[in-house]
């Protein structure tokens, strides 16, 4: 599946915190909208890189612990294993695209609140993660 859009139009126009628009082999496009005083959530990626494109609004990077501005027309690259979150701290939604090499949701997947995405990464991490130390899935 091939996937050309004007990407900057879509990540403006997105409401939802998560959409996952194109998942290929090794590495997927993703938009998000970040309500002000909202965060994406402290995280770390431990076999995957991020990079991240900031279209509206302001906020913070917060990257091993080191803080730095981002906004309209900033990057952010995020190497495989680095702590990471992003703070809108602005007062409009923060929006911005971005591409994760390998790909870090299902395909398709639409998280339209943070409470979504932490509800569905906790329901994956029950379903992956057996309680008495079996590989999950094995009899």
């Amino acid at each position: 599946m091939h996937f050309n859009e004007d990407i900057v139009a879509r990540a403006m126009n997105n409401t939802l915190f998560r959409e996952v628009l194109s998942t290929a082999r090794h590495s997927q496009v993703v938009v998000m909208s970040i309500p002000p005083g909202g965060d994406i959530g402290d995280e770390v990626h431990p076999d995957v890189d991020q990079v991240l494109v900031f279209v509206a609004g302001e906020g913070t990077a917060i990257l091993d612990g080191e803080r730095s501005i981002v906004g309209p027309g900033r990057l952010v690259h995020v190497p495989a294993g680095t702590r990471h979150n992003f703070v809108n701290t602005g007062t409009t939604d923060m929006r911005l695209y971005t591409v994760y090499a390998p790909p870090e949701h299902a395909p398709g997947t639409i998280h339209r609140t943070k409470a979504d995405a932490d509800a569905d990464e906790a329901d994956h991490e029950r379903a992956t993660t057996p309680a008495d130390g079996a590989l999950a899935g094995s009899v």
